[in-house]
Formats: C-alpha cells, structure tokens, sequence
C-alpha cells in the first residue's frame, strides 16, 4: 500500500506544477504584452523563476508538470504548429530547468534537498537555465522554421528568462521574510 503514495504524490506535484506554470504563462502574457519581443520570446517572463523553482522543490514530478502544462498551453493555440513541433517545445519547457537543477547539484555542490543553497548558487541554476532554456528553445525554433528563431531572439529569451526568474525569487524571498517577520517566526515550518 505504501507504493501507491509516492506515486500519487508525484501525480500531485506534477499536476500541482502544471496548473501553477499554465497560470503564471497566461498572467504573464498579459502584463507583459507590450514588450514581447515575438510569439514566445519575452523580456520579461516570470514563469522562467517558477519553472526553477518547481523543478527545484518537486524535481522530476515538476519537470514532468511543466511538460504537460506547455502541451496544454500549446494544445490550446499559443503556438499553431504541427505536433512534433509542440511536443518539441514541451519537453524544452520541462528539460531546460531539469538540467540547470542538476547542473546545480552536481557543480555547485547544493545537496539534493536544498538545504544549503546560497543566493551565488540560485544565481549560477538561474543563468545556467536561462542559457539553456533559451539555447534549446531557439534552436528547436529555428529547426523548426518557426519565426521565433534567431540569434537577436536568443538574446531576448536569455534577458526575459534571468530578469523573470530573478523577478519571481526576489518576491518568494521577501514574502517568506515578510510572513516570517509578521508571525514572529524563524522558520515557517515551525
């Protein structure tokens, strides 16, 4: 019976994970509008912290959320492509912030709970994800033949995803010390 309970908590997560990442995709569509550079490529886009965050706090069950979240948004029409094409973007969507979370474990040498993590290591996962994020997806576009891809957009990319990403820590940050300070806390868990 105790088999069935990691597996429906990783369901959880990664159901968890993709409702999350499909509300901040279309909140931040909609804040940041005006300064989209083109169809998916954004100056600011604060979905990239919490793809960090996800993958970083459920692992592979956030990853997995994060995939089913952009087939989602992708099945729904932001991008009106083939499905090869999609797929190909969901599983950048998932993989990019995978690899920066173990690019982090490994090289950093964060253990794997996060337990002693430091802000230059959340740095380091956020431009090693931001890098590949952007990276991947742009070559996937470009092989693609899709308009989003070029160099001047990988530029974009790279800045909306480490602005967002810093955006989006920055805010769990100080409402974690804020909530801790107003109840006279030292840990939330407490």
């Amino acid at each position: 019976m105790n088999f069935h309970k990691p597996l429906m908590r990783s369901l959880l997560e990664c159901l968890l994970s993709a409702a999350l990442y499909m509300g901040f995709f279309y909140f931040n569509g909609f804040i940041t509008a005006s300064i989209e550079d083109t169809r998916g490529v954004n100056w600011i886009f604060i979905p990239a912290g919490l793809r960090i965050f996800l993958t970083l706090i459920f692992d592979y069950a956030g990853a997995a959320g994060l995939v089913l979240a952009s087939l989602l948004i992708n099945y729904i029409g932001f991008y009106q492509t083939d499905l090869v094409t999609n797929l190909g973007i969901g599983v950048i969507c998932g993989l990019a912030p995978l690899l920066g979370r173990h690019f982090v474990i490994h090289n950093l040498k964060v253990s794997p709970d996060l337990s002693n993590i430091n802000m230059q290591q959340l740095l380091g996962s956020i431009t090693a994800y931001s890098f590949l994020s952007s990276g991947l997806h742009q070559l996937w576009f470009v092989a693609r033949g899709l308009d989003s891809g070029s160099a001047n957009h990988f530029i974009a990319m790279f800045t909306g995803d480490m602005a967002g990403s810093i955006l989006f820590i920055a805010i769990i940050k100080y409402g974690i010390d804020f909530i801790k300070q107003k109840s006279n806390k030292t840990n939330l868990l407490d």
